[in-house]
């Protein structure tokens, strides 16, 4: 390698080896490359372009290198002795990316998606600094594998932000969630053990759809088989999940966020009927599917019909509907709409 490297050269690669064997990232290479960079910088860098464009083809990938084409396909070589694995696809859509194999790549990120990332995490779980949960666990290992200088700046704000738990936030367990996606993927009915809000525990069978994530609470998305119906339930509140051998049919061409929204605006101890001086078209940017559904009545009136088990809570709702309304039915809600609008007049009342 003398004969065709310099000596700075040689130093720097030797440094790169030093932060590659000691598990530190070695993103930014592209910002910092030398035309006289050893083969181990542009392998490294090969598999930064590699993962940052996945399908890049060859010609770009030895654009980006500043080497020949076959030269390209050289260092794409040495990433797969390495255990890496490049997948590549022939044809004008081809090129290169890095597949699934038995054992993770390394990593590149950049200073600022590490960063990102951590703060994105610190903002999802108050948990997060807690090395013994799964969360703490991940962050710390990808704190381990940034730069010094990312590493530092990252483990301050990891330090010194305090995030106060989300109290409506139902985390369930990972090892549950992961059961249930993978039986969604698969497409195997499941076994639940369940405890319901009142807190009976019961057993069931259900085909599951989707699992959704809406305000901080994770939901299946099933049909029960006993009831034969659509059912959401908690999954912070499975206790134990079974799959089963048989399989079946999700419904075609659903949509898990809206079925689940309109799953949760029925059902509940106090029906409700209100009617919005507003066209459909403009009165469905502004209300939840967890209030109930919208029909439209005329070009410029819209029936809004549901459920609650929160009269007060449902007034709060419709107060922020920005065209007069009535509400048709459920006393409960007319007398909470009415202490609101009390509360609200006393407010604005000059003492």
């Amino acid at each position: 390698m003398k004969s065709i490297c310099s000596e700075p050269s040689e130093r720097r690669a030797r440094n790169l080896d030093a932060r590659v064997d000691s598990g530190r990232c070695a993103s930014g290479l592209a910002e910092t490359l030398d035309s006289d960079a050893s083969p181990t910088a542009r392998a490294l860098l090969a598999l930064e372009l590699l993962q940052g464009s996945p399908g890049i083809t060859a010609d770009r990938l030895a654009d980006k290198l500043g080497v020949s084409e076959r030269a390209a396909r050289r260092y794409v070589g040495i990433l797969r002795e390495a255990g890496i694995p490049i997948e590549s696809v022939r044809g004008p859509y081809g090129g290169y990316r890095v597949g699934r194999g038995l054992r993770l790549p390394p990593l590149m990120f950049s200073a600022i998606e590490a960063l990102g990332l951590v703060m994105a995490v610190l903002d999802g779980h108050h948990d997060a600094s807690d090395p013994t949960s799964p969360v703490g666990s991940a962050l710390g290992k990808i704190m381990r594998a940034l730069p010094e200088p990312v590493a530092a700046q990252a483990e301050i704000v990891r330090r010194a932000t305090a995030p106060a738990p989300d109290r409506s936030a139902a985390r369930p367990d990972p090892g549950i969630t992961s059961a249930l996606v993978q039986a969604c993927a698969n497409h195997q009915q499941v076994r639940l053990d369940y405890r319901s809000e009142a807190g009976a525990e019961f057993r069931i069978d259900v085909d599951p759809w989707a699992v959704v994530v809406r305000h901080g609470r994770w939901y299946l998305l099933c049909r029960a088989h006993k009831a034969d119906a659509q059912r959401a339930y908690r999954i912070d509140r499975v206790g134990g999940v079974e799959v089963l051998n048989d399989s079946f049919r999700p419904p075609a061409d659903f949509d898990p966020v809206a079925m689940l929204e309109a799953h949760l605006g029925v059902g509940w101890e106090y029906e409700t009927e209100v009617i919005i001086d507003g066209p459909l078209e403009v009165v469905g940017r502004c209300i939840s599917r967890v209030l109930g559904k919208l029909e439209p009545i005329d070009a410029n009136t819209t029936r809004l019909t549901g459920s609650t088990s929160q009269p007060g809570w449902y007034a709060e709702q419709l107060a922020t509907i920005p065209a007069p309304y009535r509400i048709i039915k459920c006393p409960e809600i007319q007398e909470a709409s009415r202490a609101l609008g009390q509360r609200l007049l006393a407010a604005s009342e000059t003492p």
